[in-house]
């Protein structure tokens, strides 16, 4: 039994998006993406020269640079169009599926260790061999749904071949993936193996993922586990963190999971799925949307331990694909919440560099200085995080505009133009904004000839007072945390006003935090950064919320200069200045988003009705 999504991303969908996100995509297009290749030719020559002798000492995961860097172009390509970078993507994926060995292996790893998890040149462990694939298979399968380049289809069917012939049953040498070590990270093809099967309906694949799945609750003879065993420990309602294997791969194994429910109807899968994401939810997604602590789930949204950007990745996708299963608009307000301030965060204004970790509080560095141990010699920027962080901004293609049974579904606001077919002609939605900063957005609905059909617009959870007009008519029923659904003949000429609420609310911390508070403005993080104030991090006036003014001002000092600036005042008149979440940092100066503030009032727990935790 096969499941539709509640909420799809249009292959029509074109955007223009301006503000702020329009520079940093662009930035990230010029300054990472279009130099890869020739800045960093490992990225290739690890398949190139994968049987040379003396072979090269690697880290376990450096077969996964290609497909991440591949995945994150297409996706940035989708918002942008850039005719440059579709030329370099199309030339990158000819050199890929060139260095692919006939048996369908695409990986760095000596021919004696292919998929076994181990050799003798991987530095500190077990090979991702399979990792590597699977990273390589997505990037490839993006590629084909949006160009019908059918030969890097051929080439990930080939590598799934590969996966079968190795993994599947009895055939050859009949081993499991889940007996090839690092199994959180191993087990990950069986999300592409699901995404391969919808594209070719060959059986094979399938029944590779239904056995993988399975693999999931596989032990060792002494009986511990060898894998996470998503499906039973979700099903049961156990915390993601107190599963064997909870680090931030297994988000990839469990978007495989999800996949299988929709190909088959397995209800225990998409219930563990659903599960699974709101435990994540309540015990690990920080303040700026970032995931993880140290590379794994804590059960602590307060642990200060290292916030990595491929964590925070893997987080926003797995959250793409809950809001495509359930079409809660709360889902979409995380992703906004990710992406304005991690997604944002983890990149320089100058697209040169990402981060390895974006703390709640402390300071950024280039990934390429902190993690440069994964670089190879000649190619000192590359690392995981490098090739994988664009991903953060190109997954707004994902979930901006979407599609259902009943129209068009808005998530996204900010100042741009978004396009999709819908109820039989082409819609264009041209946004009027200074959204995040300002409260106040104009959407001109215009479709190619007048048509019939439902617009809904997200109306986010923390904005209380949300008010809505269309053509100067005010709409009735609006709700925070939930879509706003106008159905009407929508013609030229027709306009949505929405002026949501932006006083602040806060998160009132606990553990590790306790006796601090997180304040936003709208879906921004508001932060201390040094570079702003005249004031020491340990220094920083205590705030007082009774009779707190924030004040927006124009910042006249180096650049880059932040996307938005306030100004509140402390005791005895010191000011304190407080910037966007993604623009902290940016010059190497130390930022806090844990502030003491008075009167902030008791911590609210977690519920699903408030996952945000916050109170005005």
């Amino acid at each position: 039994m096969k499941t539709a999504p509640v909420l799809t991303r249009p292959a029509s969908a074109r955007f223009d998006l301006g503000g702020a996100t329009a520079g940093y995509l662009k930035a990230v297009t010029e300054q990472w993406l279009l130099p890869t290749p020739a800045a960093n030719p490992a990225i290739l020559e690890i398949f190139r020269d994968r049987d040379r002798q003396p072979a090269r000492n690697m880290v376990p995961w450096v077969g996964e640079f290609a497909g991440k860097y591949l995945t994150s172009g297409v996706q940035i390509l989708r918002l942008t169009g850039n005719a440059g970078l579709r030329r370099q993507l199309a030339a990158f994926v000819v050199d890929l599926v060139s260095l692919q060995d006939d048996d369908g292996y695409l990986g760095p790893w000596p021919r004696d260790n292919r998929l076994t998890g181990k050799a003798p040149n991987c530095t500190g462990g077990s090979t991702w061999d399979a990792w590597g694939h699977y990273h390589v298979m997505l990037g490839l399968l993006l590629w084909h749904e949006d160009t019908g380049d059918k030969e890097a289809l051929n080439c990930a069917a080939r590598i799934g071949d590969l996966l079968c012939d190795t993994f599947l049953g009895q055939r050859r040498r009949g081993r499991r993936l889940v007996d090839t070590g690092s199994t959180e990270m191993n087990l990950a093809p069986v999300h592409a193996l699901a995404l391969l099967y919808r594209r070719t309906k060959l059986e094979r694949y399938l029944e590779l993922t239904r056995q993988i799945v399975a693999e999931f609750a596989a032990t060792a003879r002494d009986g511990s586990p060898l894998a996470g065993d998503y499906v039973n420990t979700g099903v049961a309602g156990q915390p993601f963190h107190e599963t064997p294997k909870p680090r931030w791969e297994s988000l990839h194994p469990v978007m495989g999971m999800l996949e299988l429910y929709r190909l088959t109807g397995d209800e225990d899968c998409r219930t563990a799925f659903e599960h699974i994401w709101w435990s994540i939810m309540k015990w690990d997604r920080h303040n700026n949307g970032g995931f993880s602590s140290g590379e794994k789930a804590q059960g602590n949204p307060y642990h200060p331990g290292a916030i990595e950007t491929c964590c925070t990745v893997a987080w926003m996708a797995t959250s793409v694909e809950m809001l495509r299963l359930t079409g809660d608009p709360l889902v979409a307000d995380e992703l906004e919440l990710s992406t304005l301030n991690s997604g944002l965060g983890l990149h320089s204004h100058s697209g040169r560099w990402v981060t390895y970790n974006t703390p709640m509080d402390g300071v950024r560095k280039a990934s390429a200085h902190e993690i440069v141990f994964q670089a190879r010699e000649g190619s000192s920027e590359l690392n995981c995080c490098s090739v994988n962080g664009p991903r953060a901004l190109g997954m707004i293609s994902d979930w901006a505009l979407m599609t259902g049974k009943d129209g068009l579904t808005v998530n996204w606001y900010g100042p741009g133009t978004m396009q999709a077919r819908v109820a039989g002609t082409t819609i264009v939605v041209v946004q009027d904004a200074d959204y995040p900063v300002e409260p106040s957005v104009v959407l001109r609905v215009t479709p190619k000839r007048a048509a019939e059909f439902t617009l809904r617009l997200r109306i986010p959870g923390w904005s209380d007072r949300t008010r809505v007009r269309v053509n100067g008519e005010t709409v009735a029923g609006v709700k925070a945390g939930s879509y706003l659904s106008i159905r009407r003949r929508w013609k030229r000429g027709d306009h949505v006003e929405v002026r949501f609420d932006f006083r602040l609310h806060r998160w009132v911390g606990e553990r590790e935090c306790r006796g601090l508070t997180s304040l936003y403005r709208g879906p921004l993080l508001l932060t201390y950064d040094r570079r702003f104030n005249d004031c020491d991090p340990d220094d920083i006036p205590v705030l007082d919320l009774k009779d707190l003014q924030l004040r927006r001002m124009e910042w006249k000092g180096p650049t880059p200069a932040p996307e938005l600036l306030v100004r509140c005042v402390g005791p005895r008149g010191l000011e304190v200045r407080l910037c966007d979440f993604a623009s902290a940092g940016e010059g190497g100066s130390p930022y806090r988003t844990w502030l003491r503030v008075r009167n902030a009032g008791r911590a609210r727990p977690f519920t699903r009705a408030n996952p945000l935790r916050t109170q005005r």
